[in-house]
């Protein structure tokens, strides 16, 4: 059974290479509605998952230290598509679509369903998913079919906590407890948890060298 950890805190060469990627230019490329819309498969990508409103948009804001380039939103589901960004020259990040709950039509949300799984199985630059979990209620059943969906398309992702400072200490140990017997029965998950606060600004380095490093 593969052991999880926390991801520990990047050495000083992995954290200036995440300084540097993110301090250069990032811009937003494309919002893509279908497979045939998306940019070359030229660079290395990641992509950010999660449930609506697991705090998806604030954790790319902080991560690239601008407040608008993500649009967050109170209302659950406003992603409706797969939101491109160039880091740099070399490496692109996607915002998916928010699982789960989402006040949008049947149809809608099926599309969206769809277009992840294509996406997801179908994307060979793709070389790691992060997949949001919110501190304040761990892996939930709807998390689960995300992470069974990258098993099948045997893209490695790595769990990064959203939103660790809305909870105490007690609470944030006994999540982190739960999400790695969670992730113990998933063969694509990387076995390093990050823990972050885009509030207090917590894992966001080790998460920008980690971006970084990917090879």
């Amino acid at each position: 059974m593969m052991n999880f950890t926390l991801a520990p805190e990047p050495e000083n060469e992995a954290r200036e290479k995440g300084r540097l990627l993110f301090a250069g230019p990032v811009t937003f490329v494309k919002g893509v509605v279908a497979m045939s819309g998306l940019p070359p498969a030229d660079r290395l990508e990641v992509c950010f998952a999660g449930r609506s409103n697991v705090g998806k948009s604030s954790l790319i804001n902080a991560l690239t230290g601008r407040k608008t380039l993500a649009r967050a939103s109170n209302t659950p589901g406003r992603t409706q598509e797969i939101n491109y960004f160039a880091l740099g020259e070399d490496r692109y990040m996607t915002d998916l679509p928010g699982y789960g709950y989402a006040e949008a039509p049947v149809a809608i949300v099926r599309k969206w369903q769809e277009l992840l799984k294509s996406y997801l199985a179908g994307r060979q630059t793709l070389r790691r998913a992060f997949v949001l979990i919110d501190t304040r209620h761990g892996v939930k059943a709807v998390d689960e079919e995300i992470l069974t969906l990258l098993d099948r398309s045997a893209v490695a992702f790595q769990c990064v906590l959203t939103k660790a400072d809305k909870v105490n200490a007690e609470t944030r140990a006994a999540t982190i407890e739960q999400v790695k017997t969670a992730l113990a029965k998933h063969p694509a998950a990387y076995p390093e948890l990050v823990v972050t606060s885009s509030e207090k600004g917590d894992g966001i380095e080790t998460l920008r060298a980690i971006i970084a490093t990917l090879e």
